[in-house]
């Protein structure tokens, strides 16, 4: 079975090809920091070939949502090495995946500092969760170039904390509609300046982060997730594939792990100019190794390998209720269901309580 096959990503062989999907799961404390339970909750999956961390705030403007985890002070970056250490000691490889929310949050979370983001255009037919429930979103603080060029150095700071704290390499989040993914998008990004304007231009904050990740903290510990269909967040194309290609082309001068793409469905009535198979489309544009995500189970898992452009599949839903996935798909096991009312917030329930086989 391909999902079981070792396989070689950046510096690290891999024990499966299966990898645990970065998620959201909002039990930090209200300072970012992550404690036992969330020590508890990796080690139970460190039978995954590789694991990415879920959503860790570069800084705190990069906060969006409330009780998400961070890595740029000391305390969240021991607390992290804990989380590090108990995975390394199961045998297990993980990632860090940095996040920047840009326009994704609320005033309500940020101190009543008002959301940043490329342009001042807000998400519109969505809310956003605060400890004071829904609210609509609000229309962002537009960054200043100088502002733009201090996040990239943000970014290089927190890959650095990421490896003092012992992960194994970091994942850019640039998908669905994070702060890198609207500079990507004509929908968020009206910029003038060298970060708007043309895909180049649009593409540039992305590749600069990268190129600043990759100097600082070495060959083949880099990744970064890409959902060139994503609507979520407002998050709107003209030419996808003209723009998804030409930064591919600027990712492949550099020595990435991987590149982690979100086939995101789409209506393609509304959005012919779509590519309609992400993973197909671009990942034949690459010599970097490709994981595949998007609500795969073990069959369209196995299906998407042996098409032999994706080398790995990306698990999230899955791998939070079935802590023994990969022994799960070897058996042909039945699988736990996973509860969509704990999957954000909470304590153990719904976090660490999931049953392994017998």
């Amino acid at each position: 079975m391909n999902l079981l096959k070792s396989v070689k990503v950046g510096n690290n062989t891999l024990k499966n090809s299966m990898v645990m999907a970065p998620m959201t799961r909002s039990r930090a404390s209200i300072n970012g920091v992550v404690g036992d339970a969330t020590i508890t909750y990796y080690t139970q999956r460190a039978s995954a070939g590789l694991i990415i961390s879920e959503a860790i705030n570069i800084s705190v403007q990069a906060t969006g949502s409330p009780l998400t985890p961070g890595i740029y002070t000391a305390e969240q970056i021991s607390a992290w090495k804990k989380v590090t250490e108990a995975v390394h000691e199961k045998g297990g490889v993980i990632y860090a995946q940095l996040w920047h929310t840009g326009r994704v949050g609320h005033s309500l979370v940020k101190n009543g500092e008002l959301p940043v983001a490329p342009s001042a255009v807000a998400i519109e037919g969505q809310q956003h969760f605060t400890m004071e429930g829904m609210k609509d979103y609000e229309t962002p603080r537009a960054l200043s170039t100088e502002e733009v060029i201090n996040i990239v150095q943000d970014y290089k700071q927190a890959a650095l904390n990421a490896i003092e704290a012992g992960f194994d390499g970091v994942e850019l989040h640039a998908a669905l509609g994070y702060l890198p993914n609207q500079f990507l998008a004509e929908s968020a990004n009206q910029r003038t300046d060298q970060y708007g304007g043309s895909n180049e231009n649009r593409n540039r904050f992305v590749v600069e982060v990268m190129n600043e990740i990759v100097n600082v903290i070495g060959t083949d510990k880099v990744g970064i997730r890409l959902s060139p269909t994503c609507l979520y967040n407002s998050i709107v194309h003209q030419n996808p594939v003209e723009q998804f290609t030409l930064l591919i082309n600027e990712l492949n001068k550099l020595p990435l792990s991987y590149i982690h793409f979100m086939n995101i469905p789409f209506p393609a009535e509304h959005f012919p100019h779509y590519p309609v198979d992400s993973v197909e489309t671009f990942g034949k544009l690459t010599h970097h190794p490709i994981i595949a995500n998007f609500a795969y189970n073990r069959e369209t898992g196995e299906a998407e390998l042996e098409k032999g452009i994706a080398k790995l599949i990306s698990y999230g839903a899955l791998f939070l209720a079935n802590p023994d996935l990969p022994k799960r798909f070897e058996l042909n096991a039945e699988l736990n269901t996973p509860d969509k009312s704990t999957m954000y917030g909470g304590q153990e329930q719904g976090y660490i309580d999931y049953p392994f086989l017998n």
